[in-house]
């Protein structure tokens, strides 16, 4: 029985035509090749997996095969065969990461001087070439400088700034771009009817917007999949096997986030948690959705191109309307701030729950990032004519005519009751964000536990109104009336609002649960019933 061999390794590209998403990098080369312009030394840079060491080796191939195709390698050669298998000594790779003293380099240098034996030229591949040492560098000049003409130098790294600049000017630089998603999928996709896995379109698309541009990352998580999953492999089957939130999730997250329903956050995570869901990739996803709803709100028409696919398209435009730019500025840092905590963090859930709490309560911040967002929040909803005030205004009471009654023995001795005048309403004229502006100087000096008691939102005990020159406090109950209701606390309050207004105002207390008392008029009329009983009695009888 054959050792199993992993799908990157099994499926790494055998020509120049084979490499998917770097068409700028292998035309060149090939166009060399068949010129016959080659370089003595080349430099591939770029991220991981996006193709550096398989463009080295078929390189290596190329320049030595017998019968090259249109500057591929024909694959069928001896010289082909053997730079495959392994065997050639003549086509050495090196890695820098184990090999970067000096005296590597001046075995190295040493050796290049022999002509080939079994091939044309000798070829040296050098990984991670940022590794080696100054010294080693320094070692490795002056050959790269002026090599033997049967020597070929290919270097290839992920980290250009470390490698000096002496060797940057000695050699042709290729830089590696990211590989597209759908490059990418499309390859897995290939991969996997070659492998008989039935692959979902879906599942094909997470893995490659998981790859992050590497297909060696997409085919690693590609071959994961696969061997823990039995039949066709759905996106759902990709996020259970890797341990991930699903892109629908993260939308529904992010939805419960824009509306401020934090129960239904709250027992979102907890679900996925209880799942087996990694909490650093839910708020990972979490971001990069807060950041491609910015995008759009930013670029509409080019936004949909720039999207990471965390959420489809319709969601994130829906989820554009409910959250302004300032609180998806705040949400990133937020998520940010949390992700980058997690390496010293004793309980990651307590910190990815504190997180959406304070994302879903945005009143519980005061800093002036959270401010802002509030305050961006409400001028859009302003500019867009959505906005609605929490207090609504009291409608009048429509009184029914009283009906006449016949005259009553002794209703010449009932006294006229006089008409009170009326009682001209209060006008309220508070200016919108007025509170949450008081709240956030209030909380700046007040001590607890006084200071639980001045919060924002539809649920804080304590509301604030302005009334002409005077800051009204509008208590749920008769305790919390009780423990603002003191000098101390209405002269800070109106001091604060004085600041706040730039005018001089006052501060009172009121209990808001309190029911209205009976007026003046109806007093007077029960106490005439209760001191004459006797005409009540004769109107019944």
């Amino acid at each position: 029985m054959s050792a199993y061999q992993a799908l990157y390794r099994k499926y790494r590209p055998q020509t120049f035509d084979d490499v998917s998403g770097q068409l700028a990098v292998t035309q060149t080369l090939k166009t060399q090749l068949m010129t016959g312009k080659m370089s003595h030394a080349y430099l591939f840079t770029g991220s991981r997996g996006t193709g550096k060491t398989s463009c080295a080796k078929i390189l290596a191939k190329a320049v030595n095969c017998l019968n090259p195709q249109d500057g591929n390698p024909c694959n069928c050669c001896e010289a082909c065969r053997t730079i495959d298998s392994g065997a050639c000594m003549d086509v050495l790779e090196i890695d820098a990461a184990s090999n970067n003293g000096v005296d590597n380099v001046r075995d190295l240098r040493d050796d290049a001087i022999y002509t080939p034996s079994q091939v044309k030229m000798r070829v040296y591949i050098i990984d991670e070439v940022h590794m080696l040492s100054i010294s080693a560098f320094n070692a490795l000049l002056k050959i790269i400088e002026e090599p033997p003409e049967h020597l070929l130098f290919i270097l290839a790294t992920t980290e250009l700034h470390k490698v000096p600049a002496t060797i940057l000017s000695r050699c042709q630089r290729f830089s590696f771009r990211r590989i597209s998603q759908e490059d990418i999928a499309q390859r897995l996709q290939y991969v996997a009817y070659q492998e008989n896995i039935d692959l979902d379109d879906s599942a094909a698309r997470v893995l490659a917007r998981m790859a992050d541009g590497g297909m060696r990352d997409g085919l690693s998580l590609l071959d994961q999949c696969a061997s823990a999953t039995v039949g066709e492999l759905t996106a759902e089957r990709v996020y259970a096997c890797l341990g991930i939130a699903g892109e629908r999730k993260a939308a529904e997250m992010m939805g419960y986030i824009a509306s401020h329903n934090t129960a239904k956050a709250l027992e979102l995570l907890n679900k996925l948690y209880s799942d087996g869901k990694e909490l650093g990739a839910l708020l990972d996803e979490l971001a990069c959705l807060a950041r491609d709803i910015l995008v759009l709100k930013t670029a509409p028409d080019a936004g949909l191109t720039m999207l990471s696919g965390v959420a489809s398209d319709k969601e994130a435009a829906a989820l554009a309307k409910q959250l302004s730019s300032g609180e998806l500025v705040q949400i990133v840092e937020s998520l940010e701030t949390t992700m980058s905590g997690f390496t010293r963090s004793a309980s990651r859930r307590m910190d990815a729950e504190l997180c959406l709490i304070r994302l879903c309560q945005p009143e519980l911040q005061l800093d002036p990032q959270s401010l802002n967002a509030r305050l961006t929040r409400m001028e859009e909803q302003l500019k867009s004519g959505s906005f609605v005030s929490a207090v609504a205004a009291p409608q009048p009471v429509q009184e029914e005519p009283e009906e006449e009654r016949p005259p009553m023995p002794g209703d010449e001795d009932v006294p006229p009751v006089e008409e009170e005048p009326a009682v001209q309403p209060v006008v309220e004229d508070t200016p919108i964000g007025f509170w949450a502006e008081l709240v956030a100087a209030i909380r700046q000096e007040m001590k607890p536990p006084l200071v639980g008691f001045f919060t924002t939102g539809e649920n804080a005990t304590v509301q604030g109104v302005l009334q002409g020159n005077q800051v009204v406090l509008r208590c749920n109950n008769k305790f919390i009336l009780d423990m603002v209701n003191k000098p101390d606390v209405l002269a800070l309050v109106a001091r604060k609002a004085s600041a706040v207004l730039n005018k001089a105002v006052t501060a009172r207390a009121e209990d808001a649960s309190a029911k209205p008392q009976t007026g003046g008029k109806m007093e007077r009329l029960m106490d005439f019933g209760r001191a004459h009983s006797d005409i009540v009695n004769i109107k019944n009888n």
